[in-house]
């Protein structure tokens, strides 16, 4: 099993920055294909990047493409996501996910509590 702790998050306004964390337990991490979900208020939980436990490839959301990138340490048992040119939209609560396969699932068996990213206009 593997337990996941974000941090990260924040206020920030338009056009800013932030990085996202999310630590790992455990020795395996590297083990563990790795990604990035968001849950805005009202709304269902979308997929937002993920990366293959060997780092070769990533995927993303259409609408975090250009702007968000997913990357991972497995030396710190970190995965990153970084933020940029954020928009209003982008204000949600996002939540690390983790499997131990190759690929992410689209329903992950492991999940961390979130933090939550708030983009002021």
């Amino acid at each position: 099993q593997v337990q996941l702790v974000e941090s990260g998050g924040g206020l920030v306004q338009a056009g800013g920055s932030l990085r996202l964390s999310c630590a790992a337990s455990g020795r395996t991490f590297s083990s563990y294909s790795m990604g990035w979900f968001r849950q805005a208020p009202g709304k269902e939980r979308e997929f937002v990047a993920a990366i293959r436990r060997s780092s070769d490839s990533t995927f993303y959301a259409n609408f975090v493409k250009g702007r968000f990138t997913i990357s991972r340490d497995n030396a710190q048992n970190t995965v990153y996501l970084q933020m940029n040119s954020l928009k209003p939209e982008d204000t949600a609560v996002y939540l690390c996910a983790a499997d131990r396969s190759e690929i992410l699932t689209t329903k992950p068996s492991y999940w961390g509590q979130g933090t939550q990213v708030t983009v002021s206009s």
